[in-house]
């Protein structure tokens, strides 16, 4: 019996580690309560409760079967692959499930189906989900706007050996946001590659550097180098535990919430 004032919460790739961190954040909220958890079929955690791999149940077992697990959920989070997250989103939108999305590395097809399902259903999507780089993001805006000459940027991001995609996510939501606050397009100006005899560097690029090692959670920087000074904007995580609380403040931000695509910076009032 689910507490009238819980949020009831379904995760995506629940035997991941961010979803067993997600689970873990929800059953210390207070406020939410696991009500599904979802993994892909070939999962060996398939019918095992979401809590068995730290020894902490919660009476929800693990399904691949999408319409069962999101049934009694009022939102879902997911921190999956594209792919799969295409066909959550289907279901969500289907069965009128509210969606927070931290996925990556979608492409401009799926982003715009992301957006035409946000027409029924409300939906955070954010590529980092942690209050902190969201400041960040804002911090970099303001950086940006009154840095637009005579400062290089750089964007350097470093992450675990096991992250698929790079620039990360978050890297490139960084250089998203310089470009708009210059009046750029960072499709323009984005430099992701240097090797050989690269000439000098053009004064309008967002260069991207990118180190993969170990089991580093995610740092960012991004540097201001001008002459005779430099500012340097850091974010590092030190766990995922950050990203986890994150979806769980997107979570409230939804509850009762018109359909519509929202960002962390909705969520965090930083408009």
């Amino acid at each position: 019996m689910s507490h009238p004032f819980q949020h009831r919460v379904c995760i995506a790739g629940a035997s991941g580690r961010m979803g067993q961190m997600l689970v873990d954040a929800v059953r210390h909220s207070g406020d939410c309560v696991l009500a599904g958890a979802l993994d892909v079929a070939s999962s060996p955690s398939i019918g095992l409760d979401a809590g068995a791999a730290t020894g902490q149940p919660t009476g929800v077992a693990i399904t691949a079967d999408l319409a069962a697990g999101l049934a009694g959920s009022q939102c879902l989070i997911d921190f999956t692959r594209p792919e799969g997250t295409m066909v959550h989103l289907r279901e969500c939108a289907r069965q009128g499930v509210n969606l927070v999305i931290g996925t990556t590395g979608f492409s401009e097809e799926q982003k715009a189906e992301i957006a035409e399902a946000a027409r029924s259903i409300a939906i955070v999507m954010a590529p980092n989900m942690s209050v902190g780089v969201n400041v960040t993001l804002k911090l970099l805006d303001m950086a940006a706007r009154a840095l637009s000459t005579g400062y290089d940027i750089e964007v350097i991001e470093a992450h675990h050996r096991h992250k698929v995609d790079a620039p990360s996510g978050t890297a490139l939501k960084m250089g998203e946001v310089i470009a708009s606050a210059l009046g750029r397009d960072l499709k323009d100006c984005a430099v992701y590659a240097r090797e050989g005899v690269t000439g000098e560097r053009d004064p309008s690029s967002i260069g991207f550097a990118t180190i993969r090692g170990g089991d580093i959670v995610g740092d960012h920087t991004v540097l201001f180098a001008g002459t005779g000074e430099r500012i340097e904007i850091t974010h590092k995580s030190a766990s995922r535990a950050t990203y986890a609380q994150g979806s769980l403040r997107a979570v409230r931000f939804l509850a009762g919430r018109p359909a519509g695509l929202y960002d962390m910076f909705d969520v965090l009032g930083l408009r």
